[in-house]
């Protein structure tokens, strides 16, 4: 039977259609007996050849009509009409979620004013044994008085066709799996998509897609086909709210962790629970009712020691405060790479702290004499130079580690931050106990920051006698994996060197496997040995206990790279650039996985940003050669080809004979076309050590010289070495 507007439906005449989707065609109607208006939604056809799913649904409407909830839309009656089965309800004007959500981001106040009443529909719902199954934005109506009102409480599982295909566009999945019937896929848990029993905590994790949404304008698990994205709703993290939206309330951004759960066990049992925690929320505000995250830049401190030797320590202290730091979620912490840039640089306190985009420094210096320590360390807020706290501490070397933890507590405290006990056993943890080998450690690390075949095999030298100290130092073996890692991907392409990353981080793991770096190391490792499922389940082991590893997050953007997963190796980078806006390695290399896929706006805007970067670290260090040399590579891909050899020729005029310097100078050469000087950078990289083949036949930058004999030769001597 059609019907059309105008028509009489039993008692009441059709005005016109304002709605379709999965659980039938909705129409706008005037009930004659009563002389009001309604919404009749009409059942999918069908439905009568099916008795027993039509007694469930009519059984399952008539429990959610005895719901009396200000935000639930009210059911009046079920009916039929010879072949038709409609509901009548209450009619609502307004717009629906996912017509506001259109227009980005709400204001906290706002995201509120919503978020309250929908999880509490829900909730009341839960309550009453209901699930809805099928929570998405379209099924949220606001009406034009600012009311909340949620459509369809369980009844999709009744009247949704059995069986339906599923094409390349398609965002709702339909199919019912074990009698369980499958909502739209962006919304869906993942025990859903996978067809196991859905309940309340299922609800709870469509909740939290919508809660996200509405507060940062964007979903937190996408994908570009079905495929992709029941793959980011199986598998991928969101990315931490506080970064998008950081004015909010922190504690919002730990709410919506727990609704995003992939385990339905960790995840809150209701509604009722998730509306209570929101409740806290709007009534416990930060101090002042400020709602911004802190943010912190920690300097490197000045070297007091009568000998003034002691740069690594002073460096190394600063650098394990940013480590303890960076494990709390309520806190924005500058990396060490753009805290320590400004080392020695002539600026004030407000000057530094805009540069670095933070609210607060701290500052302090190391006099180290003999067995004895004086650190002093002040917290100053940037805006008016006002000091929140400061302290001195004259204590035994043994003492460091003690006084790292007063320092990160005091921190904490001083900013008004809370820690969950998690995160307080995390700042308090003590990679060793004894401080000769946390002293060559310190040292280790100075040194493997500046990169470099000779910095890189001291500190590798320093690790090692860091664990000849204490051989239970997990931190140390993983500084010496990522030597080795270093040595075999860049200069000395020896087995003894990928044999001694996967040893090293092997044993770190059996150490401490909750370590995040450490983790990172291991997935470096398995990578290189072309173990790549189990390097990306390091790699995702690594993000899991902290989302904001930029080792991890970059490398596991370079293993993808390498195995061709270039949308993967896109969002890796990405997310590494977002983490530490001022690398600018990270763009650099995005740009060319976007030039690989034509997409070449994107690979524009990347090579901006990253010779942006790489411009800003020469102004305070003229001699990064990297910076040099990578920001070559964009010069050159943006047609700037003088300025861009210049560049290169520069790095080459510091360090001739580093491989890894002489290979991606190689990759400039090549874009600009230059392939007789491409070929001889090359050639002398592989001879000082560089010989890291899949790089080499994944890398774009060396298209040009595919064909060239001396290249299809030098590709057959690394192949017959290995």
């Amino acid at each position: 039977m059609t019907i059309g507007a105008g028509e009489q439906v039993s008692h009441y005449r059709l005005v016109e259609k304002i709605g379709e989707g999965g659980m039938g065609v909705v129409w706008k109607a005037v009930d004659s007996t009563l002389d009001r208006e309604v919404a009749l939604k009409f059942l999918p056809e069908g439905i009568h050849q099916a008795p027993e799913r039509l007694e469930r649904f009519e059984r399952e409407a008539k429990t959610l009509a005895a719901l009396d909830h200000p935000n639930i839309v009210t059911i009046h009656s079920i009916d039929r009409e010879g072949e038709l089965s409609f509901l009548t309800m209450e009619l609502v004007r307004g717009r629906t979620l996912d017509d506001i959500l259109s227009e980005g981001g709400l204001p906290f106040e706002q995201w509120m004013d919503l978020a309250l009443p929908m999880t509490d529909a829900v909730g009341a719902a839960h309550e009453h044994g209901i699930s809805h199954r099928d929570l998405k934005p379209q099924n949220i109506l606001v009406r034009d008085d600012g009311l909340l009102k949620v459509l369809d409480f369980g009844l999709a599982r009744s009247v949704r066709p059995v069986k339906e295909s599923i094409g390349a566009d398609d965002t709702t999945l339909t199919g019912e799996l074990d009698g369980m019937i499958l909502g739209t896929i962006s919304y869906m848990a993942p025990e859903q998509i996978e067809g196991r029993p859905a309940g309340p905590r299922s609800d709870v994790f469509s909740l939290g897609i919508i809660l996200y949404e509405m507060a940062a304008g964007r979903r937190p698990l996408v994908g570009d086909t079905v495929a992709s994205q029941i793959a980011s709703l199986l598998r991928d993290r969101p990315r931490p709210l506080g970064e998008l939206r950081p004015e909010l309330p922190p504690r919002i951004e730990r709410i919506l962790e727990r609704c995003l759960e992939k385990s339905p066990d960790r995840r809150y049992p209701s509604a009722v629970e998730l509306r209570d925690d929101l409740e806290q929320v709007r009534r416990r505000p930060r101090a002042g009712g400020d709602t911004r995250v802190p943010t912190i830049a920690v300097l490197p401190f000045a070297d007091s020691s009568p000998e003034r030797d002691q740069d690594y320590f002073c460096e190394g202290i600063a650098e394990e405060i940013i480590t303890a730091l960076t494990r709390v979620k309520d806190l924005r912490v500058a990396s060490r790479a753009s805290s320590f840039l400004l080392k020695g640089v002539a600026m004030d306190s407000r000057e530094i702290a805009d540069r670095l985009g933070v609210g607060t420094l701290l500052q302090g210096s190391v006099r180290k004499h003999g067995n004895r320590l004086r650190i002093t360390a002040e917290l100053t807020n940037a805006a008016d130079g006002y000091q929140l706290w400061s302290e001195r501490y004259d204590r035994e070397l043994k003492d460091i580690f003690a006084v790292q933890d007063e320092i990160a507590d005091s921190i904490v405290e001083a900013l008004q931050v809370t820690l969950t006990p998690r995160e307080r056993r995390a700042i308090r943890q003590v990679a060793t106990a004894d401080p000769r080998a946390f002293d060559f450690y310190l040292r280790g690390r100075k040194f493997f920051n500046q990169y470099g075949r000779k910095s890189i095999e001291f500190a590798k030298q320093m690790f090692s006698r860091a664990i000849d100290v204490d051989e239970s130092y997990a931190r140390a073996w993983a500084g010496v994996a990522d030597c080795s890692a270093y040595l075999f991907m860049n200069v000395d392409h020896r087995e003894e060197n990928r044999r001694r990353a996967d040893e090293a981080s092997l044993r770190a793991i059996e150490l401490d496997p909750d370590l995040a770096e450490v983790q990172a190391s291991r997935g470096v490792a398995l990578s290189l040995m072309e173990r790549f499922d189990e390097a990306e389940a390091a790699f995702e082991a690594a993000l899991r206990i902290d989302p904001r590893q930029f080792d991890a997050t970059y490398f596991y953007a370079r293993d993808c790279f390498i195995q061709g997963k270039y949308e993967k190796a896109i969002e890796r980078y990405e997310r590494a650039h977002e983490l530490r806006p001022e690398d600018y390695q990270a763009p650099t290399l995005v740009a060319q996985v976007y030039e690989d896929l034509g997409r070449a706006e994107e690979a524009t805007d990347a090579r901006r940003r990253g010779i942006k970067a790489a411009e800003r670290r020469l102004e305070l260090s003229p001699d990064d050669v990297r910076a040099l040399y990578m920001g070559a590579n964009g010069l050159v891909a943006l047609g700037e080809k003088k300025r861009g050899l210049q560049w290169a020729g520069r790095a080459l005029a510091i360090e001739s004979d580093d491989p890894m310097l002489l290979y991606n100078v190689a990759c400039v050469y090549s874009l600009a076309g230059e392939l007789e000087q491409a070929l001889e950078c090359l050639r002398r990289a592989v001879e000082f050590g560089f010989a890291h083949v899949p790089w080499i036949r994944s890398d774009s930058n060396l298209a040009p010289l595919r064909g060239h004999p001396e290249f299809v030769a030098l590709l057959e001597r690394l192949d017959a070495r290995d």
